[in-house]
């Protein structure tokens, strides 16, 4: 089967707006899931090598047909009245990014009322000024569009979270794994999220956002970016990662090709002082990406949220 050509045009212009994000500007790029309607990324904001919790959330259009209709400084974009609804009773301020895929320059808008404008058949346009392109020369204005009180950062970050609590408050079970480069001074990773099969592993990814925590341990780094729930090492991934080493290191096989055994596990795991409770990684590669998988489950703050969004959400 053929991929459509919009699928490709689609694609391209998420890779388009996330090397401007990460080369030009030099922030993280969030690529969202599709469960999130009519946003496709979130962009995070970093000064001076430091991530203080200010996003944007992105929706992206690519084409020749998001540049048909010229305006005086740039080209009118028209989204239907349910993108605009949402859109403005986001929980992050929203901006529109169009990608020119044949000059590979993306153009950007933030959508508010100011910005948006009533046409003559109810519905709506926005001008994206062709001065706005997603570089450096946008950092100031893009800056000031995701700023806001840190009451309101904190909130804003619940908010995006209230996805994945509910689903622990429905009994699913959800990890994040940590990948970690050790040896860079940037504090350079990644978070995955995922979803916990029946068997216990594998995870269904959902999410997968790179992290900037330079001079952060990440062992007391990254519970912060989980406020709202308790991170304790994923029992079946330490199970199968602790075994697999344990038989390289321990058991082999003699020249009848029977199995012995130096020491059991157990003596084997007193020795490398293994704790379920401490943070440590399963994997490491080449002396570089260490892997720490997590599994999250419902904090005080996090329940006392979700109560606070029914309560709140009845009035809608």
């Amino acid at each position: 089967m053929r991929r459509p050509l919009s699928a490709k045009t689609s694609s391209l212009g998420v890779t388009l707006t996330k090397l401007a994000v990460e080369s030009q500007l030099e922030w993280l790029f969030r690529e969202q899931s599709t469960e999130d309607y009519g946003i496709d990324a979130h962009l995070e904001i970093v000064r001076d090598n430091v991530v203080d919790g200010r996003l944007l959330a992105l929706q992206i259009k690519s084409g020749h047909s998001f540049f048909s209709e010229k305006a005086h400084g740039g080209w009118w974009f028209r989204p239907d009245a349910q993108h605009v609804h949402y859109w403005v009773n986001h929980s992050l301020p929203v901006i529109v990014v169009l990608c020119d895929t044949a000059t590979r320059i993306c153009y950007w808008q933030l959508v508010n009322m100011t910005t948006l404008e009533r046409t003559s058949d109810v519905g709506w346009k926005m001008l994206i000024p062709e001065v706005q392109k997603l570089d450096e020369d946008s950092r100031l204005r893009l800056e000031e569009a995701a700023s806001a009180d840190p009451y309101v950062l904190r909130l804003r970050n619940l908010q995006l979270s209230r996805t994945w609590m509910i689903m622990l408050a429905n009994g699913e079970r959800l990890v994040i794994e940590v990948e970690e480069w050790i040896n860079k001074s940037s504090g350079r990773g990644a978070i995955k999220l995922g979803v916990v099969g029946p068997d216990g592993l594998a995870p269904d990814v959902r999410a997968n956002w790179a992290i900037r925590l330079p001079g952060s341990e990440f062992h007391s780094a990254i519970p912060n970016l989980f406020s709202w729930a308790e991170l304790n090492l994923h029992q079946e991934t330490y199970e199968a990662a602790d075994r697999e080493r344990y038989e390289s290191e321990c058991v082999g096989y003699d020249s009848n090709d029977r199995q012995y055994q130096s020491m059991s596990f157990d003596e084997w795991a007193l020795n490398q002082n293994l704790e379920m409770d401490a943070y440590r990684p399963y994997l490491q590669l080449m002396g570089e990406v260490e892997y720490t998988m997590l599994e999250l489950t419902l904090n005080d703050l996090g329940k006392a949220f979700l109560t606070v969004d029914q309560f709140a959400s009845q009035s809608r």
